[in-house]
């Protein structure tokens, strides 16, 4: 920190934070406020601000970026960041930073109340009785007890409202393709596929990180899975359940109610099903305790403590603190990336990854590597923010062991980085990129022991099949149809007729209908994207 004489640190706090969160910045730093919902202010009193902490209502976009030519750390007292441009931060060498702890007892607990208030219909049994009815019969609940609830994702605020609920003597279902049935057991919950959660579960409660495969997770073929006595919540993120069809399921009794604190557009406060009695709705409540906030405010304080001291800072989203040598950082955003690319080629739960780092900076440390690889294994698969320090513990948690290795071999390039994965099923994934020339560019180089060399872009598809005539000009044809122009291809295999891996990126998202078409006409026994956009 700075000497008595030396400037100190400028930290502008941007929106009503808690007393605790400037008493833990300390008295390092000069504070000053501003009214971050005013963009005049904001743009005035950003310029030479070292440090930002927000919270939703100011938008740190690349304006405000530019503007704030000493910036260092951008702290977001909270778990979401539409309202921050993380592109533009990365790009201006920015550090972003969240409390994306913060709010998951505050969300479990909301959860295990949604579930409550659905099972003795309280919401509604007070509005009755305050407008003037005692209505007892029309309340009549169910109890929890001995009920089977399921949980879509086993991530900590899963494995929380787990624990809560078995005070209820209740059978905890799980769906979650990512935690091992010993972690399961660990938890006292019971791993089931998720057609199998739908078809037997009371109480349904989702908590799946937002991706093009899990929006409208539950939809039309989930509701007619489902019991017609049963009640699904969600806290998570808007769009997990598809609004349209759970409003068609409740007019035709499909369940018997929902309780959702999340939207597609937010504020919402009209939607169609919101006209039903069984319906419970709360306006993203999920961070909303005084606990909460402080947690948030506190945790991005130290953050910003941490950034600005130069040191390794936990919760940082965007680029990892600490000092990282030059010829290593930039490999950080390369192996994040590949460990996307990993997670979409699991087909079963991971046991052990190995991140291997060859070629000439294994003479710096390279554990920001091995960090950043982990990031981005988890980045699509748990719905709480991933981060450079959690990343390992969020393996822990699933059972899944990690080691870094090193060795100066790499023959074909100056420096290859690999993930390898072992799942439970017995089966071994990899993959392995590297920065090439002048610009450094990332390129993936090898797939599951395929090898090839294709640019990454932000939408990468990945298809698998046998190789046989034809097949490339029916991708072709497919991906044409449906507006989809193909930016580079590349097709590796190790033997004539045999397996393939096709490797292609494009130039807009695919739909999972077409993903579905492609597996179907050409036989493929892999077909995914990996949106790789910010």
């Amino acid at each position: 920190m700075p000497t008595a004489n030396a400037t100190r640190p400028v930290v502008l706090i941007a929106e009503e934070l808690s007393p605790a969160t400037v008493e833990a910045l300390g008295p390092d730093f000069e504070i000053r406020q501003t009214d971050g919902a005013d963009r005049s202010q904001l743009l005035a009193a950003i310029g030479d601000a070292d440090a930002i902490l927000v919270r939703s209502a100011t938008k740190v976009d690349a304006e405000a970026i530019a503007a704030a030519k000493n910036l260092k750390v951008i702290a977001r007292a909270g778990v979401g960041l539409d309202n921050v441009d993380i592109k533009a931060a990365t790009h201006a060498g920015v550090m972003v930073v969240n409390a994306p702890t913060s709010n998951i007892v505050s969300a479990a607990e909301l959860t295990v109340g949604h579930i409550l208030s659905l099972a003795r219909h309280i919401p509604q049994a007070s509005a009755a009785l305050k407008n003037g009815e005692w209505k007892r019969s029309k309340y009549t609940g169910t109890e929890l007890y001995e009920k089977k609830i399921g949980i879509i994702g086993l991530g900590r605020i899963g494995a929380l409202i787990a624990a809560r609920l078995q005070a209820f003597e209740t059978t905890i279902l799980a769906y979650d393709p990512y935690v091992t049935s010993a972690r399961a057991a660990q938890l006292g919950v019971q791993l089931v596929t998720l057609d199998e959660l739908l078809e037997q579960s009371d109480f349904i409660s989702i908590h799946m990180p937002k991706t093009p495969e899990t929006v409208g997770m539950i939809g039309a073929e989930a509701f007619d899975k489902m019991k017609e006595t049963a009640y699904v919540v969600n806290v998570a993120r808007g769009g997990l359940i598809d609004e349209d069809e759970l409003h068609k399921a409740l007019n035709e009794s499909k369940i018997a109610g929902a309780a959702v604190d999340v939207f597609v557009n937010e504020p919402s406060t009209d939607l169609p099903f919101f006209e039903h009695d069984n319906v419970i709705v709360t306006p993203h409540l999920g961070a909303s305790t005084a606990e909460a906030q402080e947690k948030a405010g506190v945790s991005v304080a130290k953050s910003v403590r941490l950034a600005l001291a130069g040191e390794l800072v936990p919760d940082a989203v965007n680029v990892a603190g600490g000092v990282i040598a030059p010829d290593v950082r930039p490999g950080i955003p390369l192996i994040e990336k590949l460990g996307r690319i990993f997670t979409a080629l699991t087909h079963d739960s991971v046991t052990q990854i190995e991140v291997e780092v060859a070629g000439e900076i294994v003479e710096f440390d390279v554990k920001s590597l091995e960090l950043a690889a982990l990031k981005g294994v988890f980045k699509d698969v748990v719905s709480e923010q991933v981060s450079y320090v959690n990343a390992p513990v969020l393996a822990e948690q699933r059972g899944i062991t990690t080691r870094l290795i090193t060795t100066p071999d790499s023959p074909e390039y100056r420096n290859v980085l690999t993930i390898r994965g072992a799942l439970s099923d017995g089966s071994q994934i990899s993959v392995a990129g590297t920065l090439t020339g002048p610009k450094q560019i990332e390129k993936i180089v090898n797939v599951n022991g395929y090898d090839v060399e294709i640019p990454i872009s932000e939408h990468l598809l990945l298809i698998a099949y046998q190789d046989r005539p034809g097949v490339i000009g029916t991708l072709g044809r497919i991906l044409g149809e449906n507006g989809t122009n193909i930016a580079s291809m590349q097709v590796s295999r190790n033997d004539d007729g045999g397996a393939v891996m096709c490797l292609l990126t494009v130039d807009s998202a695919v739909s999972q209908e077409v993903l579905e078409t492609i597996r179907d006409e050409i036989g493929a026994t892999a077909a995914r994207e990996v949106d790789l956009a910010e």
